[in-house]
């Protein structure tokens, strides 16, 4: 998919884990895994080692290049971290994928106004942190992708998660705007916007609720009551980790270069709108 030779192509992933039980983890692995296939060298983030250190090894192991870079994007000093890693072993970085974020099940009238900040503060500054620090070296390169993965629930909210619900909307604002101060720099700036996705963190709290509900123990018939409970869409399934990764491979690469400020949903149709 790229017309660049692979060296040249550098990506990275920014995975910080979700720190609720029902986070979808498992994206940002498929993500590393799919821009890897393509002939990039990826740089795996997290805050947790063992972690990213498992899924480089399983993208050398598929024949592809990767080493991880930890640090948490939430502090300026982890972002930092995370950076001098990069540039210290590569020239720059072409393309990178702002993952990072995390949630917890609050509702509106038990959640503190300083727990809202510390939300936007990792979902939101953390992206900012990193393109401040990396976008100046993509600019010199003269090419570059910055792909955010936001969700359906900034353009279609719902009465809970509020405070996770409004970071994903102002990471749509905020991409529309850094194509904007990325005027004819080569650079693209991009949303996706993933619908309920089964990655296996998410089959584990739907495996735990169907017990309860009485779903039964298959997969298939849980997913048919998590689509209708959770995530209602005229395509009937869960999205899938791959799917959503395929997409991103689709951004980063030359075939994109017309998209740019664009939120992209991979939703099965969950989001009731024209856009």
């Amino acid at each position: 998919m790229y017309s660049s030779s692979p060296s040249s192509q550098q990506s990275l992933v920014c995975n910080q884990l979700n720190t609720s039980s029902r986070c979808c983890s498992g994206i940002g692995a498929a993500i590393a895994k799919a821009l890897a296939k393509e002939g990039a060298i990826v740089v795996i983030h997290g805050r947790r080692e063992e972690q990213a250190n498992r899924v480089a090894q399983e993208v050398s192991k598929d024949g592809g290049q990767a080493f991880v870079a930890i640090g948490d994007l939430a502090t300026n000093e982890g972002a930092n971290q995370v950076a001098e890693k990069i540039l210290s072993t590569l020239d720059g970085v072409e393309i990178l994928v702002n993952n990072a974020g995390s949630y917890e099940d609050r509702d509106w009238i038990n959640s503190q106004p300083e727990e809202w900040a510390e939300v936007y503060n990792t979902n939101v500054i953390s992206m900012v942190r990193v393109i401040q620090l990396l976008v100046p070296r993509m600019k010199q390169l003269g090419w570059g992708r910055i792909i955010q993965i936001a969700s359906g629930l900034a353009t279609q909210p719902n009465a809970s998660l509020p405070n996770y619900q409004v970071t994903k909307a102002a990471t749509l604002n905020l991409t529309v705007s850094l194509a904007k101060e990325l005027f004819q720099t080569g650079i693209t700036v991009n949303t996706v916007s993933p619908g309920l996705i089964a990655t296996e963190g998410a089959k584990n709290i739907f495996h735990q609720i169907a017990l309860h509900k009485g779903w039964g123990k298959e997969w298939a018939d849980i997913e048919k009551h998590a689509m209708q409970e959770y995530w209602s869409n005229p395509t009937g399934r869960l999205g899938r980790p791959d799917e959503i990764a395929n997409m991103i491979a689709y951004l980063a690469s030359p075939l994109a270069d017309y998209i740019n400020g664009a939120n992209i949903r991979v939703d099965g149709g969950g989001v009731g709108a024209i856009n």
